[in-house]
């Protein structure tokens, strides 16, 4: 018997299927050896030497894996094949005696037959490079966490923390809401202009681009009287007719960031739910008469490098299925960000037999729709590009120039298979471009009408979970790995909350940043997070020793500690606001507290009354249970999500996730909630939304 140990039980099946009886396949569930988590185990005076220990609950799976090796006629280690699979190998040979510098270590992009096959052929040492890497990092993060965790504490309020990377992404958030507050709007003015060729009845429509040889928009209403009167009576005449042809080029096939965006943008899925669906789809999911199959290669890369089989895969299946025309002469080829680890290939399909369809009806509806963006993306990251016809026209009336745009879709190329657009527009002053009249120049054009738009300068728009993701990337903060991770730790914090789709930093996410922005801006920003990822993957390229690393931040580091221990003032505690409220208990006055959760009422008699009571200021989001007609009020979960709950319970038992307007569906008669700006219908499988 030869022994196999992979990370996750879940693709235990799978393995084991293409392995056959020869082998045993067991699962470490994960990390089995780390810091402990009571107490700093990194020893700052000699050499940064860490101290693992066997994690608590994983003593009994180190002894089942021991007692199977001794059996076995040798074992392989088979964690996964980024630095933090190969620190767990490197924990587990610890654990098992095994020398790492014999050939015990065996890597997969894919859990497929023939790559799994392929791995066995070709052991290798575990690489101590990328295990020092993964340690310097743990260590920075134990660091960093472990020391300034407790300041937070002492000079802000008890149980909070702070990270080498989930401050800085906090920071980015508050940093984008300080531009939002801050920014003052200023007016200015659309004038559309609706056309039409004579003796025809098709509108177009133009916008105004230059009055009197200027090209600034229009800023206030006297100036859009201006314009009009100018146009009274005017005569609209083509000025001029461009035709141009554009080519628009495949996209890349996903990384972890952009698949975790389009899955945002297209699907409406959280990172939460695309991080389940795409471990389900790399790991494999239960297919009638085969058993667990895995569907996608290695889901954690910022590579979009494609192996040579993969792309003539794909090049076969777009002969086939759509022709030659849609095949370019070569393969597309896609670079690869300057910052990017490149050690993986890109997300895609295994096998390009197994279709979306093919798994509709036996994988759950993330899982299917997650799987058909992912083929569909890597199908088209080899087809042609999409071919247009462009128009434009300059139409001259008195002073005024007004511009035409069309577009039109000669040949679909990768559009055939996928549709590389967001849900959102970057310009809301983009006139949607369309098909044109045949304009001829010199040719007088009848007016429709004259469309005045005030409009109003928007701020930045807030981080939703995608773009906060790709500012990471973009940014060098993080890794693919620590994407999703982080981005759910600063809303556990209570550090961020949503507004719907949309993330804001509580008050307490703000008190944070601005101590650390503060005290500890030399290292908690953007600039030296990601200097810190280069100096980490020096070591995992054997340029410089982990240790080096480690003590080049200590030094700097314990001098920001010191200071900001002895300079930086202690939050006193905040007193209680007594209130006219009166406690129905004993009698006494209703006093607001904070707790973990956010304000609440307590009892002035506190600690003889422990009364506790809801509490609502002006900023509360009011509701109405559409069972009962109360109000429904906004709680928060031991988790610290919010809910709203009808005032009516325990008669009443409704609560939503969402808030509820009190209004039923008219198509499915499910409880209406607000969404953002928008109430539309809560139950997933009605797409109503309310006019």
């Amino acid at each position: 018997m030869k022994l196999v140990v992979i990370e996750s039980p879940g693709k235990r099946e799978t393995l084991q299927k293409y392995l056959g009886k020869d082998y045993l396949v067991m699962s470490s569930k994960g990390h089995v050896r780390d810091l402990p988590s009571k107490s700093f185990a990194v020893d700052l005076n000699h050499n940064f030497e860490p101290k693992y220990e066997i994690m608590p609950d994983k003593k009994a799976i180190i002894e089942d894996i021991r007692a199977k090796a001794k059996k076995a006629e040798f074992v392989l280690l088979a964690t996964d094949p980024d630095r933090e699979g190969e620190a767990i190998a490197w924990h587990i040979a610890y654990c098992l005696g095994i020398d790492p510098h014999t050939k015990c270590r065996i890597v997969f992009n894919e859990i497929s037959k023939s790559a799994v096959e392929k791995a066995l052929l070709n052991p290798r040492e575990i690489d101590l490079n990328l295990v020092d890497a993964q340690q310097a990092r743990r260590i920075l993060d134990r660091i960093m966490g472990y020391k300034l965790s407790p300041i937070l504490c002492k000079k802000i309020q008890p149980k909070l923390s702070a990270g080498r990377v989930q401050s800085v992404c906090l920071r980015l958030v508050v940093d984008r809401e300080k531009e939002v507050e801050e920014f003052v709007p200023k007016e200015y003015w659309n004038l559309i202009c609706e056309l039409k060729k004579q003796n025809q009845s098709q509108i177009f429509k133009t916008s105004l681009t230059e009055y009197k040889g200027k090209k600034e928009k229009l800023a206030s209403k006297e100036e859009v009287d201006e314009v009009l009167n100018n146009l009274s009576n005017a005569t609209y005449k083509v000025e001029s007719v461009k035709k141009t042809k554009t080519k628009s080029k495949a996209p890349a096939p996903f990384t972890t960031s952009t698949m975790q965006q389009e899955a945002l943008n297209k699907l409406n899925m959280t990172l939460k739910r695309t991080t389940s669906a795409a471990q389900q789809l790399y790991e494999g999911i239960d297919v009638p008469n085969e058993g667990k199959v895995a569907f996608i290669t290695y889901i954690r890369t910022d590579s979009v490098r494609i192996s040579e089989d993969a792309v003539k895969m794909a090049r076969e299946h777009i002969k086939n299925v759509y022709g030659e025309k849609y095949l370019p002469s070569k393969p597309n080829v896609y670079a690869v960000k300057a910052n990017a680890q490149d050690a993986h290939e890109a997300i895609r399909p295994i096998s390009l037999q197994r279709t979306p369809d093919s798994i509709k009806n036996v994988a759950p509806s993330d899982v299917y729709r997650l799987y058909k963006l992912i083929y569909e993306r890597f199908v088209a990251c080899q087809m042609s590009e999409a071919l247009y016809d462009n128009v434009t026209a300059n139409i001259f009336a008195n002073d005024c120039v007004f511009k035409a745009v069309g577009k039109t879709l000669d040949f679909a190329g990768y559009t055939a298979v996928y549709k590389n657009e967001s849900k959102e527009k970057d310009n809301q002053d983009e006139i949607e471009e369309g098909k044109l009249p045949k304009l001829e120049e010199g040719e007088t054009l009848d007016l429709n009408k004259l469309v005045p738009e005030q409009k109003f300068t928007k701020p930045p728009s807030r981080y939703t979970e995608a773009t906060l993701v790709k500012a990471m990337e973009e940014k060098g903060i993080g890794r693919p790995s620590t994407y999703a991770p982080t981005v759910t730790i600063i809303a556990s914090r209570q550090y961020t909350t949503k507004d719907g789709k949309y993330i804001i930093p509580t008050e307490i996410g703000k008190s944070v940043t601005g101590f650390l922005e503060k005290y500890f801006n030399k290292m908690i920003n953007v600039k030296f997070t990601a200097y810190m990822e280069t100096k980490l993957d020096e070591v995992a390229e054997n340029k410089c020793a982990w240790q080096t690393v480690i003590e080049n931040f200590w030094k700097s580091f314990k001098e920001l500690l010191d200071n900001a221990n002895f300079n930086a003032y202690v939050s006193p505690k905040k007193e209680p606001i007594k209130t006219d409220i009166i406690c129905d208990k004993c009698g006494s006055p209703m006093v607001i507290r904070e707790g973990k959760f956010g304000k609440f009422l307590g009892c002035s008699n506190y600690p003889t009354c422990k009364n506790v009571m809801h509490y609502e200021d002006e900023n509360t989001p009011k509701g109405i249970c559409p069972e009962c007609g109360k109000e429904v009020v906004q709680r928060k979960s031991k988790k610290g999500k919010i809910y709203y709950a009808c005032t009516g319970y325990p008669d009443c038992k409704f609560m939503s996730w969402d808030l509820p307007t009190g209004e039923k569906c008219p198509e499915c008669n499910s409880p209406l909630v607000k969404k953002g700006q928008k109430v539309v219908c809560s139950s997933k499988s009605c797409k109503y939304v309310k006019p």
